[in-house]
């Protein structure tokens, strides 16, 4: 798909820069409200906006909000919320959208906005083209637009927290990260509420240190303080709280692979994994497909964003899903990838099992991986390099079926992704550094 301006997971850049800036804010709002229009199944012009904690949040939301306003769209303010609980929202409060002003898990020098359409689910490729489509070159104004308030934190959190019985908790020590981020007003009041103690980090955000060497992307200072407290476990969040990463009682980091591998098989073993299927994405680990295999499921693998996870599990009927990087869909709870759902998930198989964290993570054995990010000045399409080509082909060959290759562009930063895969950790390393040499002699 050739859009402009959305990618992977909504749009995204620094904050002032040519994209994410609140004129062009303004001009999405009002092109976002003039595809609402055309849209038949919109059974309501209300329009529900969350946001994270970033300093550019507030003046990005009025924007948009002005923008959807200049259209004769209603926008409710959420506040600062998970993005999940927006997904929530959208249905709960019968609305024609979502918006949630986010970058997610990179620094709060950027921002981004994405959607969620009225049944609380990520817009596919073609309506984002369509929204594109309708953007305005200006807008008569954005001086702030009537926004009326609603509390939706509260429903959100007693939803979740009946994942797991009252008081189930008890006597847990957890080490929560909250990444200075929109989960900071929730997952330590769920957590709390089912008896939970906790050592709490990246609970103070002030605008400018979200993600700031806290949650999901910086585990290093979770896992120390599992190992100094003793602490059952240790949970992470991303900015934005779609994401979760885990730290077991030894203090070793689990990413989302090894969450959904967990899920995954213990579901298998229930007789709860609708479909036999665990839908994951083409950067997951080869480990996974043999676990879950071995377990009397499969995999299914999607490309990289949760949102085409979401899709094809609506599909086939299937209710687990995710990404490596701690994206995790259980969507009889909630539509979209939600941190604090599958962090109570994993606590439900620990506490079904009687089995602490680093033995459930043995059904897992990873193949060894060798991965790299390349920053370029330019995205060029892959068929212009055809020296890359041939090295990508060249490898593959020698793989076979003992591994894996996949390079594609970053969709939220302009960095060329490789990973190579392999049953030897040194065949991985070396075939990792002949396509990084032929990707830099063709794009310097």
């Amino acid at each position: 798909m050739n859009r402009q301006y959305f990618g992977t997971d909504g749009v995204r850049g620094p904050y002032g820069g040519p994209i994410i800036n609140e004129t062009f804010a303004a001009r999405l709002g009002a092109a976002v409200a003039r595809w609402l229009r055309d849209e038949s199944d919109a059974e309501t012009k209300k329009v529900v906006i969350g946001r994270d904690t970033r300093f550019s949040g507030p003046s990005l939301e009025a924007a948009i909000a002005a923008g959807l306003g200049n259209e004769g769209v209603a926008p409710v303010s959420l506040g600062i919320l998970p993005t999940p609980a927006v997904s929530r929202a959208v249905r709960a409060l019968n609305a024609a959208l979502g918006v949630v002003i986010t970058a997610s898990h990179n620094p709060s020098e950027d921002n981004g906005i994405k959607f969620f359409s009225w049944h609380g689910e990520k817009l596919t490729d073609e309506e984002e083209m369509r929204i594109e489509r309708l953007m305005p070159l200006s807008v008569p104004s954005i001086a702030s637009a009537p926004v009326s308030v609603v509390d939706t934190l509260t429903p959100y959190m007693a939803m979740v927290q009946a994942i797991l019985p009252p008081g189930a908790l008890r006597d847990w020590r957890i080490v929560l990260d909250t990444a200075n981020g929109a989960t900071c007003a929730t997952s330590p009041v769920v957590l709390r509420a089912l008896g939970a103690t906790l050592v709490q980090l990246g609970d103070s955000p002030d605008g400018r240190n979200i993600n700031a060497g806290v949650g999901t992307e910086h585990p290093e200072s979770l896992a120390a303080q599992v190992r100094a407290t003793g602490a059952k476990l240790g949970v992470a969040h991303d900015g934005d709280g779609d994401r979760c990463v885990l730290v077991d009682e030894k203090g070793v980091v689990l990413d989302g692979d090894e969450i959904l591998t967990i899920l995954a098989t213990h579901a298998l073993a229930h007789g709860l994994l609708k479909a036999k299927t665990l839908v994951v994405t083409v950067q997951s680990n080869l480990g996974v497909d043999k676990a879950v295999r071995a377990a009397g499921g499969r995999v299914v693998r999607t490309p990289v964003g949760d949102r085409y996870v979401s899709e094809y599990m609506r599909a086939a009927g299937a209710n687990l899903g995710g990404e490596s990087s701690g994206h995790i869909l259980c969507p009889e709870v909630v539509p979209t990838g939600d941190g604090l759902v599958a962090a109570l998930k994993i606590m439900e198989v620990m506490l079904t099992t009687g089995r602490p964290l680093s033995e459930l993570r043995r059904v897992l054995k990873k193949f060894p991986q060798a991965t790299a990010n390349l920053r370029v000045q330019e995205k060029r399409p892959m068929e212009s390099l055809p020296g890359l080509g041939a090295a990508i082909a060249a490898l593959e060959a020698e793989l076979g079926d003992q591994g894996r290759v996949l390079v594609r562009w970053s969709g939220t930063e302009p960095k060329l992704r490789f990973l190579v895969e392999n049953t030897e950790e040194t065949t991985a390393k070396n075939g990792l550094e002949r396509l990084l040499k032929a990707a830099k002699n063709e794009l310097g």
